[in-house]
């Protein structure tokens, strides 16, 4: 590592001219940019200089180095040099993910964060900038929607951090707009009836299947004939119909580890599936299978529900099927079958259902997740509550009793 001056050389030929003033030799560069530069090699051996205005600020600069590079945090300014939004494109890229979460962040960045942070380089990011970011993007989005995608940015910058593209994170300390707490759309029994006669003959049994068993509408539209036991009354869930833009909709595994699971099958819905096996059978389908990413196949699968061309159920296609429907019975719009799903889960927790029991049935992957899902849907919490606290204060003290009756 070291300091040199660029306006002048450090090792002149005999014989070249000059500096009247100070009587060193000029370089070619003499009065052109910064004049002092810190050379360096990297971690990797890569040749690295900074150029400065004053000596003091390069000797500060080189003594840092020299200590972060001793220490093994030196950053790569390179690195940092590097437009944000071709970083993020680099970092998507070598994330582990499933092909739909990539889909879900591509898009993310695409239309939120590259629009407007995009052009900064990496180094140039501070929590001003992202804090304009989270008031612009407030204007357009809910404030759950900018959480997620906000969390999105946090990771890809954490990334960096410990990637020493940057040292400290732009999103510390950034505060966002405050989410308000809101009742899911439970649909009544009635409403659930009814959005079964309404749906077309072929989907009907979709929809107690969801209201009954609490399945993802991926797992019921990737469900294969042998995954149902009628004998036993159970429903293996073990993959998902995934659809992603720009390819045929294929199996995968489940949404999460605890999401594989063996679920009751009610009488109801038991019936439904019945009735639909002996409408319109199991469709033979060719599809390609990655349920073990390591070993995909392409393989003929016996899937319950299809389209009417018999072709597995694309999302785009099923909201035309769905949208209407679910308009008729007086869902609101937006509203997936996904709140046949809230219907279930309440219907356990109205029952006396507990969060462990709850969680297993849904197939989330921490009970955490199902208590801030569904936290006020224990009716019983409050009454729970009271009682607790009258058990172990006991008796009502006479004082108080006096001032009571008093009122």
């Amino acid at each position: 590592m070291s300091v040199v001056d660029r306006w002048h050389k450090s090792r002149p030929m005999a014989g070249e001219p000059v500096c009247k003033d100070h009587g060193r030799v000029p370089t070619k560069d003499h009065g052109k940019g910064e004049r002092w530069q810190v050379r360096w090699r990297d971690e990797n051996g890569e040749q690295r200089a900074r150029q400065f205005e004053r000596k003091s600020a390069a000797d500060s600069f080189d003594a840092e180095i020299k200590s972060k590079l001793d220490m093994g945090t030196s950053l790569d300014l390179a690195a940092g040099r590097e437009r944000v939004k071709d970083a993020a494109t680099r970092w998507r890229a070598d994330l582990l993910h499933r092909e739909s979460t990539g889909e879900r962040l591509d898009r993310v960045f695409r239309l939120h964060i590259d629009p407007i942070l995009g052009h900064l380089r990496m180094s140039q990011v501070r929590p001003s900038h992202v804090r304009a970011w989270v008031k612009n993007r407030s204007e357009v989005l809910a404030p759950s929607t900018l959480a997620v995608v906000y969390s999105n940015l946090a990771s890809f910058f954490a990334a960096a951090v410990i990637d020493r593209t940057i040292g400290v994170s732009p999103c510390a300390g950034v505060r966002l707009p405050e989410i308000e707490r809101h009742s899911h759309f439970i649909p009544t029994p009635e409403q659930v009836h009814a959005l079964a006669d309404a749906l077309p003959g072929r989907f009907r049994a979709m929809v107690y299947l969801a209201a009954g068993c609490g399945l993802r509408g991926g797992e019921i539209m990737g469900m294969e004939l042998d995954a149902v036991d009628f004998l036993r009354r159970e429903v293996d869930v073990s993959q998902q119909l995934v659809a992603v833009t720009g390819r045929k909709p294929y199996l995968g595994p489940p949404k999460t580890k605890t999401s594989a699971r063996t679920v009751e099958l009610p009488e109801v819905a038991s019936m439904a599936l019945a009735r639909h096996l002996e409408a319109y059978g199991a469709v033979e389908v060719e599809i390609d299978d990655q349920t073990d990413p390591r070993k995909p196949v392409h393989r003929t699968a016996k899937l319950l529900f299809t389209l009417p061309t018999l072709n597995p159920i694309h999302r785009s296609t099923w909201s035309h099927f769905w949208s209407p429907a679910a308009r008729d019975v007086g869902i609101p719009k937006g509203m997936g079958l996904h709140c046949l799903r809230h219907y279930f889960a309440t219907l356990l927790i109205h029952h006396g259902a507990s969060v462990k029991t709850v969680q297993m049935a849904l197939g989330h992957s921490t009970p955490m997740i199902t208590l801030n899902t569904y936290v006020g849907e224990w009716p019983e919490a409050q009454e729970r509550t009271r009682s607790i606290v009258d058990s172990a204060l006991g008796n009502v003290h006479p004082m108080c009793t006096a001032k009571i009756e008093a009122l």
